[in-house]
């Protein structure tokens, strides 16, 4: 490879937000628990369903971008529990057709990767159609993609 080609590689533009090419490599979760919403966003003290969620993001219902593909802080909790992981997030793709917002997280607080991988971990293992033990529920977390 070049130099001219490494420097085109590094100075590649940011992803537009209209673009709706699937970015996530991680396995994505359904954001679901027996029919029902079970993770939540806040954005601007709006709380919105999430639609899926992953260790690098998540996707939400939205008729544009949030903070119009500006960096924004958010808080995800779960129905019903507790605690809450805060962050910064980007939203990365927007597919106008059925009105969704691709985000990734630019930034988890304290020890909210940790936790977050707790709740996708605790996600499988209650989804799950087999018993699942945990060790696998984490592999399937940190796994790449089956969608």
């Amino acid at each position: 490879m070049s130099d001219q080609d490494a420097q085109s590689r590094l100075a590649a533009p940011e992803p537009d937000v209209s673009d709706s090419a699937e970015r996530r490599c991680i396995q994505r979760f359904l954001a679901m628990r027996r029919g029902e919403p079970w993770f939540w966003v806040v954005i601007d003290g709006e709380r919105i369903p999430l639609r899926d969620i992953s260790v690098d993001g998540f996707a939400i219902t939205a008729e544009a971008p949030p903070a119009a593909g500006e960096a924004f802080d958010f808080v995800l909790h779960r129905e019903g529990v507790p605690d809450q992981i805060r962050g910064r997030a980007q939203s990365v793709n927007f597919i106008a057709p059925v009105s969704q917002a691709g985000c990734r997280y630019l930034e988890l607080k304290g020890d909210g990767m940790e936790r977050l991988r707790d709740w996708l971990i605790a996600l499988v293992i209650m989804n799950a159609s087999v018993r699942i033990s945990e060790k696998d529920a984490a592999a399937i977390v940190a796994g790449p993609s089956l969608i």
